[in-house]
This record gives structure tokens, C-alpha cells and sequence, in this order.
């Protein structure tokens, strides 16, 4: 006997006991004494009770063994699929292996056959060219001394420049080519009923293999673009942390702001208290524009200095007026000023004049130079002409 069922035989009689303290009646001292009847329904009462439990207790058991065995089932059922899952497993990693050998070997088998090609290429190429040159030998030996030869397409040209110098034709015959031997015509004349079923199996195959790598390598790019998105939040991550550690603005250094300019020494004992804007002026136009605008404000203070300051009248001469002429009557105050303005607008159309003058001149040498100038190129052409005409009645 298990603990279980000693555990549940103690609780069954527990749990009838107390049904028959519940059931049992309330009896006075008279009542239970002397009536045998009332004894008997009593007991009979208690038999009742104890075969419905029985009952209640077997139905109980059978519904426990049933869950029980249930419970058995489904984890022998759990154990069945861990181990075949896990076979599955096995083998579909054993598949992949073997694929990707496969794949790798192939990958190999074809870069030789390839490296092979063009060496056969190069081969039939050299002996041609050889070929070529002992022919031009030979035609050299038999004919003058010196030959004009033409120069032959893709002689001395590399690999890209004689593809860049094919024709249309020659594109479009190698492009059937290449599409002759990577799509090969199904050779399916005659064949019967078993053989058609075969090819559409093999063809079946071939379509599952070539989704099936297509599936992989989509699911390899969706993997390393999470894997991308995945480190650059990591990067951004790792740049704030290393703003605020510096005191920045947890996106200073995201790319969310523009970059530092550093306009300064690190070894000057001064905050600079410009702002981005300031900064970027300063590259804008350089020193050149800086110093301009310097000399413009230096100019203007000194302009309106000079506009600003106290004008004072010469003093007057005792005696005689300088520059005075014989027989001129003296000026008064008044019409000093007046006769020196007059004098300064003469002096300003003398001048003017002068200039003009000047530039009439200039004009007449220029005129004459090129007069000289074309009276020499016609000398010339006449002496290249007697010059041609001697030679003509010497022959």
C-alpha cells in the first residue's frame, strides 16, 4: 500500500465520522432509552449514509486512476516528441552542413574551371598573335624593304576597351551564348508517360531547392539589417552616456546638433562666450572681410571727426595783402572767401582742360602708330610678292 492510498483511507474515515456526528440527532436522555424503533431508523439511517459514501468514495478513485493514466499518456507523448524533434533537428543541421559543403566545393569547382577558361583563352590568344607576327616576318622577307601595316582590332588594347569596341551583333551572339548554356532546352521528345513524370519530379526539385535558397538568404539579410539597427542603437546609446559624462545635452553628440568649430587655443585662460552663429561668421568671409570692415569703421570715426572740428578764420595781415597787384583795390572780409572759391573753380576747369588736351593727343599719336603700322604690313606683303614672283622666273 502506497502513502497515497494510506493518506486517502484516513481522510475517507475521517470524513465519515464526521458525517455521522452531523447526521446524528440531537437525542434528550428520555428519548434514546427505551424505543428500539426509533434505534433501528437510526442505524438504518447510518448504513445508508456509509454505502452512498462508498459510493461517492470508488467513483472518486475511478476518476483519479482515469486522470491519472491520462496524465501518464500525454507525458510519455511530451518524451516521444522531445526525442524525435531533436532528431529532426540533427538532421536538418546535418542537411545544412552538407548544403553549405556542397555549395562551397561548387563554389570552387567553378572558380577553377573559370581560372582554367581564361588560361585556354590567353593560350589561343598568344599562339594567334604569334602566328601573326611570324606571317608579317614571312611578307617582310618577300616584299620591300619597309610595309605600312594596319593596325589590327584589339592588338595592344586591354580587356575593357576591346568589350567597350564590339558591336551590337557580337554583344547579342555572346548573350545567346551564355544564356545556351545556362538555360539548356529540355531534350523531351519521345518520352513517355514515366520518363515526363520523372523530368516534372527533378524539375519540382529544382524549383524547391533554388525557393529554399531564397528563403535563406532573405531571412540572412532581414537578420543582418536587425543586427545594423540593433549596434547603431548601441552607438547612440554609448554617445550619450558620453554627453552627459561631459556635461552636454544627452544628444550633443547624436548628430541632432551641428558640429563644433574650434575657433580657439585650449591653452587660453578665457570662456568663449560666442555663439554658433558668431563662430560660423568668421569663416564665412575670412580675414580679408574683417579687416575691410575694420578700415570702414576706422574711416567713418576719422570722417566725422574731421567734419566736426572747429574751423577758425587765418588772421589778417598788417600792411600790404600778399599777392596783391599794382593798382587792385583791397578786398574786405566778406569777398575773401567768395574770390577763393572762385579761384578754386578756375583752377578746376584749367585742369580740366589740361586733360582734355592730353587725351586729343593721346588719340592722334594712336591714330598715326596705326596708320605707321599698316603702311609697314603693306611694304611687307609687296616684298613678299616681287619675292614670289623671282622665285616663279627662276623655275
Amino acid at each position: 500500500m502506497s502513502d497515497d492510498e494510506e493518506y486517502t483511507s484516513s481522510e475517507e474515515e475521517e470524513v465519515v465520522e464526521e458525517t455521522r456526528e452531523e447526521t446524528k440527532p440531537p437525542q434528550t436522555p428520555a428519548e434514546g432509552e427505551g424505543d428500539p424503533e426509533f434505534i433501528k431508523r437510526q442505524d438504518q439511517k447510518r448504513s445508508d449514509l456509509d454505502e452512498q459514501l462508498k459510493e461517492y468514495i470508488s467513483e472518486w478513485r475511478k476518476q483519479r486512476s482515469k486522470e491519472e493514466d491520462e496524465l501518464k499518456k500525454l507525458k510519455e507523448k511530451q518524451a516521444k516528441r522531445k526525442i524525435s524533434r531533436a532528431e529532426e533537428e540533427q538532421k536538418m543541421a546535418q542537411r545544412k552542413k552538407e548544403e553549405e559543403e556542397r555549395r562551397v566545393r561548387e563554389a570552387e569547382e567553378k572558380k577553377q574551371r573559370e581560372i582554367e577558361e581564361k588560361r585556354m583563352r590567353l593560350e589561343e590568344a598568344e599562339k594567334k598573335r604569334q602566328a601573326m607576327l611570324q606571317a608579317m616576318k614571312d611578307k617582310d622577307k618577300k616584299g620591300p624593304n619597309f610595309t605600312i601595316a594596319k593596325k589590327e582590332a584589339g592588338l595592344g588594347l586591354s580587356s575593357a576597351a576591346m568589350e567597350r569596341n564590339k558591336t551590337k551583333e557580337q554583344l547579342e551572339e555572346e548573350k545567346k551564348i551564355s544564356l545556351s548554356f545556362r538555360i539548356k532546352p529540355l531534350a523531351i521528345e519521345g518520352f513517355g508517360e514515366a520518363k515526363l513524370r520523372e523530368k516534372a519530379q527533378e524539375l519540382w526539385e529544382l524549383i524547391v531547392k533554388l525557393e529554399t535558397e531564397k528563403y535563406d538568404l532573405e531571412e540572412r539579410q532581414k537578420r543582418q539589417d536587425y543586427d545594423l539597427k540593433e549596434l547603431k542603437e548601441r552607438q547612440k546609446q554609448q554617445l550619450r552616456h558620453k554627453a552627459l559624462k561631459k556635461g552636454l545635452d544627452p544628444e550633443a553628440l547624436t548628430g541632432k546638433y551641428p558640429p563644433k568649430i574650434q575657433v580657439a587655443s585650449k591653452y587660453e585662460r578665457r570662456v568663449d562666450t560666442r555663439s554658433y552663429d558668431d563662430k560660423k561668421k568668421l569663416f564665412e568671409g575670412g580675414y580679408n572681410t574683417v579687416y575691410a570692415e575694420t578700415l570702414e569703421k576706422t574711416w567713418q570715426e576719422r570722417q566725422e571727426r574731421f567734419t566736426q572740428r572747429t574751423k577758425s578764420k587765418l588772421p589778417k595781415w598788417f600792411g600790404e595783402r600778399p599777392g596783391k597787384k599794382a593798382g587792385e583795390p583791397e578786398t574786405p572780409e566778406g569777398e575773401e572767401d567768395a574770390k577763393a572759391d572762385e579761384d578754386i573753380v578756375e583752377d578746376d576747369e584749367e585742369v580740366e582742360e589740361e586733360v582734355a588736351e592730353e587725351e586729343e593727343e593721346e588719340a592722334e599719336e594712336d591714330e598715326e602708330e596705326e596708320e605707321e603700322e599698316e603702311e609697314e604690313e603693306e611694304e611687307e606683303e609687296e616684298e613678299e610678292e616681287e619675292e614670289e614672283e623671282e622665285e616663279e622666273e627662276e623655275e
